[in-house]
C-alpha cells in the first residue's frame, strides 16, 4: 500500500496485443505510491525489484517482493501492481506457450544473482532480438532454465472469498497491531469458534494463528522500506518485543528484517 494510505500515480499498462518474441523486457523507475488499474494480460509476467517494494493484489491474496524477489503472474490472472515508495522494477514477459512447466498461480520467487545478472543483460537486447540460434536466444533459453528453478518464498498473503470473513481480515489487514482473536470473529460472524477454524483453514490454507502472524510480518515491510527502525516495525505490527519480532521474521523469511533490506 502507498504512504498513509494514498495513491500516486497511475501507471500506464504496455499497449501489447502479442509479444513479438517468446520474452520481452521492461525497466521502469515507479514513484511512490504508483498504481495500475486492474488488469490481466494473455502471457506470464515475472517482475521483480532492485530496489523498493512491489505489490501484486488479486482475488487469490496478496504478493510482495521485497529488493532481490520477484513476483511470478500466470497470463490471464486479473491483477493490480502497486508501491509505497519509489521502485526500480524489472519485468520479463513470457509467452505462455513457452513455460508450460509453470503453475497457474501467483508466486513471490527468490531472485539469484544469476537471474539478477541474465534479466540485466536480456534488458539491454531489442525488442525483436535475433532468432535462429543466435547468441541472443540461447541467452533467452538460459534466462527461462533459471526461472523455472527459482525458489519460492513466503511472501504472500492469501485471502478468503468468504464475504464476511474477508472483510474481517481487511479491517485486520488496516489495522495490523490490533489484538483480534477468533474467538471474537466467531461472535462477530454468529457462529462457534470451531466452525470458523475449519472455515477459515478452508478458505485461506492456514490456521488463523499462522495467517495472522504473516499478515503482521508482511506490514512491517512498509515501516522497514521507509528507512525505519526494526523496534518501530515491530511496534507497528502489533510485536511489544523487538527480539521476538526479529526471531519471528527471520523464520518466516529466511532473513532478519535488517538483513532483507541489505541483499
Amino acid at each position: 500500500m502507498p504512504p498513509n494510505g494514498q495513491r500516486g500515480a497511475e501507471r500506464a499498462i504496455p499497449a501489447l496485443k502479442t509479444l513479438p518474441r517468446p520474452l520481452y523486457a521492461r525497466a521502469e523507475s515507479l514513484g511512490a505510491g504508483s498504481w495500475t488499474p486492474r488488469h490481466r494480460h494473455d502471457w506470464v509476467q515475472f517482475s521483480y525489484a532492485i530496489s523498493g517494494v512491489l505489490g501484486v493484489h488479486t482475488d487469490e491474496g496478496s504478493f510482495y517482493a521485497p529488493p532481490q524477489w520477484g513476483i511470478w503472474i500466470p497470463a490471464g490472472l486479473e491483477h493490480e501492481v502497486v508501491t509505497s515508495m519509489r521502485a526500480e522494477m524489472r519485468s520479463v514477459y513470457v509467452r505462455r506457450e513457452d513455460c508450460l512447466w509453470a503453475p497457474e498461480h501467483c508466486r513471490v520467487l527468490e531472485v539469484t544473482p544469476l537471474a539478477r545478472e541474465l534479466i540485466k543483460r536480456f534488458c539491454a537486447l531489442p525488442v525483436e532480438y535475433p532468432q535462429g540460434g543466435s547468441p541472443e536466444e540461447r541467452l533467452v533459453q538460459v534466462l527461462l532454465d533459471q526461472l523455472a528453478g527459482l525458489n519460492q518464498v513466503g511472501f504472500s498473503l492469501p485471502l478468503p472469498r468468504h464475504a464476511r470473513l474477508l472483510a474481517l481480515c481487511n479491517e485486520l489487514i488496516e489495522n495490523p497491531e490490533a489484538e483480534v482473536t477468533l474467538s471474537l470473529w466467531a461472535e462477530r460472524l454468529g457462529t462457534s469458534e470451531k466452525t470458523l477454524m475449519r472455515l477459515f483453514d478452508r478458505e485461506t490454507g492456514m490456521s488463523f494463528r499462522s495467517w495472522r502472524q504473516r499478515m503482521r510480518l508482511l506490514s512491517s515491510l512498509r515501516v522497514l522500506e521507509e528507512g525505519g527502525s526494526v523496534t518501530l516495525a515491530a511496534l507497528s505490527c502489533g510485536y511489544e518485543s523487538t527480539s521476538a519480532f526479529i526471531a519471528a521474521f527471520k523464520k518466516m523469511f529466511g532473513f532478519t528484517p535488517g538483513e532483507l533490506f541489505r541483499q
